[in-house]
C-alpha cells in the first residue's frame, strides 16, 4: 500500500502536469485584439473621368481581429467602416458620393467585413479572403495584408499593438453603385493601414516574469518636498 507521502508526491505532480497543459493551450490561443479607431484609416483611389485618380480616407473603423502569430490559419477579422466619414476633400463632392445614387450612407451607414480564411504568403504576408457587404451587397473581397509589427506600444497606456498594411480591390459596380458610369470608374483601390490593441481583458504576452508596467509607468513622480529649514542657532551671550 503506497505511502501517504508517495500518494501526495503523485497528486502534486498531476496537479503540476494539468497547471502545464493548460497554460500551454492559453498560450497557444488566438489573442483578441480591438482595431484602433484612431490609427486605422481606408484610402480609396477610383477614376475621375479618366483625368485623374480622386482619392479619398474613410476613419473610424472598429472590430475586432483574434490570430496567433504563429499560425495565421485561425486568424479572424470583422470590421465595420462607418461611410459617413468618407471624406474626398471637398464637402459638396462628400455630399454626392454619399447620396442615394451612390453609396446611399443613410440607408446603409456603414460597410462590413468578415473574413472567411487567410492563405500564407511569405513571412509576415498573406492574403485575408472574405465577405464585404457595401449598400445592402455582399461580395467577396481579398485583401493583401502586410504584417508590420507585434508589441507593447510606447505611449500610455502601454497595450500590446499588432500593425497592418493591406491592399485590394473591387468594383463598385459588382455592389450596386453604378450610377455615372462616364465620369466615375468601376475599379476602386483600396489601401489600408490598421492598427489593433490587444483587449485590456486578457492578459499581456511577454517574457517570463515580466510584468506590465503600471498607467504611470514613464511619468516622472512629483518632486519630493524640500526639507524643513533648521531653526537657526541660538546666538552665544556677549561676554563682558
Amino acid at each position: 500500500m503506497p505511502s501517504i507521502r508517495a500518494r501526495v508526491a503523485r497528486s502534486a505532480a498531476a496537479l503540476l502536469a494539468a497547471c502545464g497543459l493548460l497554460a500551454a493551450a492559453a498560450a497557444a490561443a488566438p489573442a483578441r485584439y480591438a482595431l484602433d479607431p484612431v490609427h486605422t484609416r481606408v484610402l480609396f483611389a477610383v477614376s475621375h473621368a479618366g483625368f485623374s485618380q480622386a482619392l479619398g480616407t474613410v476613419s473610424g473603423s472598429e472590430g475586432t481581429l483574434e490570430f496567433d502569430p504563429e499560425d495565421w490559419s485561425s486568424a479572424r477579422l470583422d470590421v465595420r467602416v462607418p461611410l459617413q466619414r468618407l471624406d474626398l476633400g471637398d464637402p459638396d463632392w462628400n455630399r454626392a458620393t454619399l447620396a442615394r445614387n451612390l453609396l446611399d450612407a443613410g440607408r446603409w451607414p456603414e460597410a462590413h467585413f468578415v473574413s472567411e480564411r487567410v492563405e500564407p504568403l511569405g513571412p509576415d504576408r498573406f492574403v485575408v479572403h472574405g465577405q464585404l457587404t457595401l449598400r445592402g451587397v455582399t461580395r467577396p473581397l481579398a485583401l493583401e495584408v502586410s504584417f508590420n509589427a507585434l508589441r507593447r506600444h510606447p505611449m500610455p497606456p502601454f497595450r500590446r499593438t499588432a500593425g497592418f498594411s493591406a491592399r485590394g480591390t473591387l468594383s463598385r459596380s459588382a455592389f450596386g453603385v453604378d450610377a455615372w458610369p462616364t465620369m466615375i470608374g468601376d475599379q476602386v483601390e483600396l489601401r489600408i493601414e490598421a492598427e489593433a490593441v490587444r483587449s485590456s481583458r486578457a492578459p499581456e504576452p511577454g517574457p517570463a516574469g515580466a510584468a506590465d508596467p503600471p498607467a504611470d509607468a514613464g511619468v516622472p513622480p512629483p518632486p519630493s518636498p524640500l526639507p524643513p529649514e533648521r531653526p537657526p542657532e541660538p546666538e552665544e551671550p556677549v561676554q563682558p
